[in-house]
């Protein structure tokens, strides 16, 4: 298991590695390649009132007149040991990790993101947790009940959570629970740490409209798998055995199917924290997806990019901790 855990961490750290390198090739190597220049590189961040003085002070306190491979060795370097900028006449020190400095509030790019990942990450939990146990627990009883008023019930409000768009359940979420019966007076975050309680009070609709998207996902590929499992030898044999159908069920059944499950659940959750877009925008939550999207229309690429790799970073982490789980729900697997 610890060799498995090491080789695992490395190879986790080289694809952060590949994926640093790609996102740093598409925003300063492919425009090279189109024909851009350093200066025309430079002119893109300056602004309206572009001068040849704060166009060379750019391009030098950007490394536009360097070499690619050593503006990517100073990039890397500045995650690990920091780096140091230069504002006019005053230098200025990055602290690791540093993703350097907005182009359009020149503010560190690390903060920022380190005010808006608990909100993202507080999102992402709340909602998997509910869209986990509900989705499961429905897709078990509807593969239990399969043909029955409750299993075509079950899967026809399944349908009706993936094909409704967040953007929509969210506005009629917020329609009806702040507006008509207005039982929440907002969404606005509340941190874990200053009030537990309001925390999740104020989490509540935004968890409830995007587990409903992700929830019915999870229901229709829990009943598909427990059908198949459920008809399998080994249940056919623990139900001889005299075994209680709850332990049948829960045990034999519903653990083998957990398996792909997990590995599913795994990628969306880490892909959430990075790209909850639309539910933080509904409800107005300041978060990392938001902060992206407005990077994006500023053009502004230190915090695109440090997204960029902080999205990627909960991706492999959480698929990190799929694979040691697999053998906890699955004893057949094995890890060599």
């Amino acid at each position: 298991m610890a060799a498995y855990i090491i080789r695992r961490v490395f190879g986790a750290v080289v694809l952060l590695l590949v994926v640093s390198a790609v996102t740093f090739a598409i925003f300063f190597l492919v425009p090279r390649l189109g024909g851009q220049t350093a200066t025309q590189l430079a002119t893109q961040y300056v602004g309206k009132d572009a001068n040849p003085e704060s166009i060379a002070a750019i391009k030098r306190n950007l490394g536009f007149d360097q070499p690619i491979y050593i503006q990517y060795w100073d990039y890397i370097k500045g995650l690990f040991v920091g780096a140091d900028y230069k504002f006019g006449p005053d230098a200025t020190h990055c602290s690791a990790p540093c993703f350097g400095y907005s182009f359009k509030s020149h503010v560190e790019v690390w903060p920022q993101l380190t005010q808006r990942i608990p909100v993202s990450f507080s999102l992402a939990v709340g909602a998997a947790v509910i869209w986990l146990i509900f989705g499961v627990t429905t897709g078990v009883i509807s593969a239990l009940r399969k043909g029955k008023p409750v299993d075509r019930i079950s899967m026809f409000i399944a349908l009706a959570g993936v094909s409704l768009p967040i953007f929509f359940t969210g506005q009629v979420i917020n329609v009806l629970f702040i507006y008509q019966w207005p039982i929440w007076d907002s969404t606005d975050y509340v941190p874990f740490t200053q009030n537990p309680g309001e925390w999740a009070w104020h989490l509540l609709l935004p968890w409830v409209s995007l587990a409903f998207l992700f929830s019915a996902t999870y229901a229709r590929l829990t009943r598909a798998g427990m059908l198949e499992t459920m008809s399998e030898d080994y249940i056919r044999t623990a139900r001889a055995k005299g075994l209680r159908e709850s332990t049948v069920v829960t045990k034999h059944g519903l653990r083998a199917t957990l398996t792909p499950i997990v590995t599913i659940f795994g990628i969306d959750f880490g892909t959430l924290i990075g790209t909850a877009v639309l539910t933080e925008t509904v409800f107005s939550l300041q978060g990392i997806g938001a902060y992206s999207i407005q990077a994006i229309k500023d053009n502004d690429l230190p915090i695109v990019m440090a997204v960029t790799l902080v999205a990627a970073f909960f991706i492999v982490f959480s698929n990190l901790v799929v694979d040691l789980v697999y053998a906890a729900i699955d004893p057949r697997v094995r890890y060599s």
